[in-house]
């Protein structure tokens, strides 16, 4: 879609808004890579966040809505009950003229609008201890929040997005085709990933074992889905939903492990820089256990230290796929951007295993 057509469809979607008055402005805004994010401003200078979903990453978007609505109306009650700031602590959907969640153009593109969460910032990276733990704090009590909701009520907007068995099938189908011929310079990646296939089952194990509940889960619990106050700093609500689905509590805290308690970027090329902080793994460990309140089960905290090593090795195998495949979904930089990526989460994940005993005992 060229840029003109994109503005006449997100006029066209504006005009679904019309009882909000007219708008002034509606400019890119963020620098989100899945949806196309805007900052509408309307005459009486209220702001909204309006957004085209990706429905090529998302097939269903209406499923997707459906999902926040359930999730942020059940935060919602809970903050309220809290006596809480309700508006302030979870996502507001602002409804089209004709009642829906969604805006449908005349091309299909799906359309949707929140509330901006005024005095609020977000971070691309933690700037202190205490940010990072309150982070951990932030997505805890949004898995506190939701303890008591049932999971397969949702629908999956992405399937098997954290089935890491799944994971390593579509790896094992992508070496056996080898369509780049590239297979031949990753042996090594490959055999660290296969002297791991057992462990791979863990969680899914765990979980047809009765041990390991279903829950609500965000799966994607970076720093920057958190907005902070502008004057505490301190966390106001979780966002972006789209991926909000049924799966494991210890997965959504160890995306956050892999993401923040490495030493080095995701895409670090010299992997001497590469390890797991354990001061960093404790303040989240901390954090997160404090916010869910004591709404895990025993059997879920022994897990976590599990869920960090397996979305480590989850996501380092996405990204070996990705090579393999040809670059086709995560976007590069360098020709050898995602091999890159892989082995830095390899290299974690390595470092993972030799600090088994004191995560644990964590």
């Amino acid at each position: 879609m060229t840029r003109e057509e994109l503005c006449a469809k997100k006029r066209e979607a504006l005009a679904a808004y019309s009882r909000l008055g007219p708008f002034n402005s509606c400019e890119r805004y963020g620098n989100g890579h899945i949806n196309d994010t805007f900052l509408a401003v309307s005459e009486s200078g209220k702001r909204y966040i309006f957004q085209r979903i990706n429905h090529t990453v998302f097939p269903r978007p209406d499923q997707v809505m459906e999902n926040i609505a359930a999730v942020t109306g059940h935060i919602r009650g809970k903050v309220e009950a809290e006596g809480g700031d309700a508006e302030r602590s979870t996502l507001v959907v602002i409804p089209t003229d004709l009642g829906k969640r969604f805006y449908q153009d005349s091309i299909g593109s799906y359309w949707r609008m929140y509330a901006f969460t005024e005095r609020t910032k977000a971070f691309d990276r933690a700037e202190s201890l205490q940010m990072f733990t309150d982070c951990a704090e932030a997505f805890g009590r949004f898995q506190g929040w939701l303890s008591d909701f049932d999971a397969t009520t949702l629908f999956e907007p992405i399937v098997n997005f954290h089935n890491t068995p799944v994971r390593y099938e579509n790896l094992m189908r992508a070496i056996e085709k080898d369509p780049l011929g590239r297979v031949a310079e990753v042996e090594k990646e490959i055999a660290f990933v296969r002297a791991r296939a057992d462990f791979v089952k863990s969680l899914e194990n765990a979980r047809k074992q009765g041990v390991l509940p279903l829950r609500v889960t965000h799966n994607d619990t970076k720093l920057n889905n958190i907005l902070f106050d502008e004057k505490t700093e301190k966390p106001v609500c979780v966002i972006d939903l789209d991926t909000v689905m049924p799966g494991y509590s210890v997965n959504d805290f160890g995306d956050s492990i892999r993401f923040g308690a490495n030493t080095a970027a995701e895409d670090e090329t010299d992997l001497s820089k590469v390890s797991l902080d354990l001061a960093l793994y404790r303040a989240y460990a901390d954090g997160f256990l404090k916010g869910c309140d004591g709404k895990l089960t025993d059997a879920e905290v022994a897990l976590m230290p599990i869920g960090a090593r397996m979305m480590t090795l989850e996501c380092g195998m996405r990204f070996l796929t990705d090579y393999i495949e040809g670059d086709t979904y995560f976007r590069i930089a360098r020709p050898s951007h995602n091999l890159d990526r892989c082995r830095c989460q390899f290299a974690l994940v390595a470092d993972m295993e030799k600090k088994e005993n004191q995560m644990k005992l964590i």
